[in-house]
């Protein structure tokens, strides 16, 4: 096609390097999800507050989160923050980067599952003297997680994605490590082909994953 010669003997040799690179990218997907739960599970509690320095706190985290380019996040924390003489690997750069955007999203999304719980829930325990975390532990959020576990992969497939930006602070996740491998042979189609097809066989099968858990979860 338009007198390109592929040459695909170049690409398996390099295989086991992008192969390699996909590991560090769903570790680092998983990572990044772990914390950015935990932290935006934080952020709707502080929200539920409506006022305060914990309110103001939430809410400065998920509009900067939400509303600045997901590239910037990663040069403020690798390059600006490192200006500043606190200085981290690539790839703790990254994982903060992905952690802070994720809880942004997420903090939202919990929000919104938030508010499809009815509030006499929250009294109806209380009332049997569960306390407030062991209302939220044992009553809101497992309801939480049922109403919101699809946009919650939706987000997670959007991190592994997202991961692809370590390529710029030099992190050999599967987008850096294609970078490396075709800037030696520069046969970049070839290589950009075989990591497009990895990136799609990945999310493909994190959809299908979700899609079987949430079967055994909650329908089976």
């Amino acid at each position: 096609m338009f007198g390109y010669t592929f040459y695909w003997s170049m690409v398996w040799e390099k295989l086991p390097e992008l192969i390699n690179g996909a590991k560090t990218t769903l570790v680092l997907t998983v990572l990044s999800m772990i914390l950015g739960t935990l932290i935006a599970l934080a952020l709707t509690l502080l929200r539920q507050q409506n006022k305060g320095l914990g309110y103001a706190l939430a809410t400065s985290w998920i509009e900067v989160a939400r509303n600045t380019p997901a590239l910037f996040q990663v040069y403020m924390i690798y390059f600006g923050l490192g200006a500043l003489g606190l200085h981290f690997s690539s790839y703790l750069a990254m994982l903060l980067a992905l952690s802070f955007n994720n809880a942004g999203y997420l903090a939202e999304i919990f929000r919104g599952g938030m508010q499809a719980i009815p509030r006499q829930q929250h009294r109806a325990a209380r009332s049997l003297g569960i306390s407030s975390l062991g209302t939220y532990t044992h009553v809101v959020f497992p309801q939480l997680f049922r109403i919101v576990y699809f946009p919650y992969v939706n987000q997670l497939n959007w991190a592994l994605l997202n991961s692809s930006l370590g390529m710029i602070i030099g992190l050999r996740e599967l987008t850096g490590a294609t970078q490396a491998a075709q800037s030696e042979s520069f046969r970049t189609f070839e290589f950009f082909i075989i990591a497009a097809m990895i990136y799609f066989a990945m999310s493909k099968l994190i959809e299908g994953g979700a899609r079987f858990t949430f079967w055994r979860m909650f329908k089976g």
